[in-house]
C-alpha cells in the first residue's frame, strides 16, 4: 500500500512508529486524528504530512454538521489551525493545507452546496496524493544525472517512500539510480535520536535489494575523510528562499564535512518545499520535541534522571554547503535565490 491513502471509507497510514519490527495500519476519521497522528509521528516526512492535513481537511468537510457553505468553510478554518500547529517546520503542511482552503473557496464562489463541496475537496486530497507520486518519480529521473557509475551514497533521516505518499525524494534518486544499473551502494546514517535511517530507510532498502551499509551517525565523517563517499544526498522539510535547506537534525555538520572533503552535497524535494516567503534559514522555525527521545531509546532510560535535554527535530544547512537542489523541475545550481525564484514562480 501507499503510506497514505483513502479506502473508499477512512483514511488509511502505515504507523511508522513501529517500524521495523511491524507494519500496523492505523484508521481514521476525524481530522482530529490525523493531527495528532502527525504531531506524535505515526506519519511523518515533508511531502507526507502535506497529504495527510489534505486528507485531514477532506475529512473535515466530510464530518462538518454544517447547512451552508459559509459554515462548511468556517469549519475548514477550524480543522486548519489544528492541522497547521501539529508540526511547524515541514512547509508542505501548510502548503496543502492553504491549497485545500482555496478549493473549498472556489467551489463556494462557484455555487456548490455543502455536499458538493465536501466530495470536491476529497477529489482534491486524493489528486494531491496521485500527484505526489508523480512528482517523486520525476525528482528520481533528474537526479538519477547526478550519481555516478558505483557511487558510493551518503544519507541521513529517511526520504524514502514511508515520507512521501509513495517512492521517495531523496531515496527516490537512489531507487532511480539502482533500477537502471548504477551500481550504487548507500550508507545510512542511524539518525538519532529517533533512528529514522536505522528503522526506516534501511528497512525499506533492504526490502528494495538496494546495497546499503548501516553506520552510527558519529561515522560518517570518517567515511568522508578516508575516500568512502561520493555524494551526500539527503531531503528537506523546508527551503528558504535564498536556498538555505532545514532537515532532520545532524544533516548541516554532513553538509559542512562535504564541503571540506570536496563532496558533493546534493537536496531532493518537490517545489512545494521551496518557501519564497521565508528569507533565510534563520526565519524558519524549528520545533523543539520531547525531551525522552532523547533519554531512552525503545522506552529504556539510557541517561540520569534529572539531566537537561535540548532537542531540536531540524537543523539548517546554509546554502553555501549545498551543491544542487533536485526537483520534479530540475536540478537547481547557484544561484539558488535566482533559480528557486524561477521554478516557483517563473522568470520575471
Amino acid at each position: 500500500m501507499r503510506t497514505i491513502e483513502w479506502d473508499g471509507k477512512q483514511v488509511r497510514l502505515i504507523d511508522q512508529r513501529r517500524l521495523p519490527q511491524e507494519c500496523t495500519i492505523l484508521t481514521f476519521n476525524g481530522y482530529h486524528d490525523v493531527a495528532r497522528a502527525i504531531r506524535e509521528m505515526a506519519i511523518r516526512g515533508a511531502p507526507a504530512i502535506g497529504v495527510a492535513a489534505a486528507f485531514g481537511m477532506a475529512l473535515a468537510a466530510r464530518n462538518s454538521p454544517a447547512s451552508t457553505p459559509a459554515g462548511l468553510l468556517a469549519d475548514l478554518k477550524q480543522a486548519a489551525q489544528i492541522l497547521r500547529a501539529a508540526r511547524p517546520t515541514a512547509v508542505n503542511l501548510s502548503w496543502a493545507i492553504e491549497h485545500m482552503l482555496r478549493c473549498a473557496q472556489a467551489q463556494m464562489t462557484a455555487g456548490a452546496d455543502v455536499g458538493s463541496m465536501a466530495k470536491a475537496l476529497l477529489a482534491e486530497a486524493q489528486a494531491l496524493a496521485d500527484e505526489d507520486v508523480d512528482i517523486n518519480r520525476r525528482i528520481g529521473a533528474h537526479g538519477a544525472r547526478v550519481v555516478s557509475q558505483g557511487a558510493r551514497i551518503l544519507t541521513h533521516c529517511n526520504a524514502g517512500a514511508l515520507a512521501t505518499v509513495d517512492y521517495g525524494t531523496a531515496l527516490g534518486v537512489v531507487r532511480t539510480a539502482h533500477g537502471q544499473g548504477r551500481g550504487i551502494h548507500v550508507f545510512v546514517d542511524e539518525t538519532r535520536p529517533r533512528l529514522q535511517g536505522a528503522r526506516l530507510t534501511a528497512w525499506e532498502l533492504v526490502r528494495e535489494g538496494i546495497p546499503m551499509t548501516l553506520i552510527a551517525d558519529n561515522a560518517a565523517g570518517h567515511l568522508m575523510r578516508t575516500g568512502r563517499i561520493d555524494l551526500v544526498l539527503v531531503g528537506a522539510d523546508r527551503i528558504a528562499a535564498n536556498g538555505d535547506v532545514a532537515n532532520k537534525i545532524g544533516t548541516y555538520k554532513l553538509a559542512v564535512v562535504a564541503r571540506e572533503n570536496g563532496i558533493p552535497f546534493y537536496v531532493a524535494a518537490p517545489t512545494s518545499t521551496i518557501d519564497l516567503s521565508v528569507p533565510t534559514g534563520d526565519d524558519i522555525p524549528i520545533e523543539e520535541r520531547d525531551a525522552r527521545e532523547v533519554t531512552h531509546i525503545g522506552g529504556v532510560r539510557i541517561a540520569p534522571q534529572g539531566v537537561e535535554v535540548y532537542n531540536p527535530a531540524f537543523d539548517v544547512t546554509p546554502h553555501r554547503y549545498v551543491t544542487g537542489i533536485i526537483t520534479e523541475k530540475g536540478v537547481l545550481y547557484p544561484p539558488l535565490e535566482r533559480n528557486l525564484r524561477e521554478v516557483v514562480v517563473g522568470k520575471e
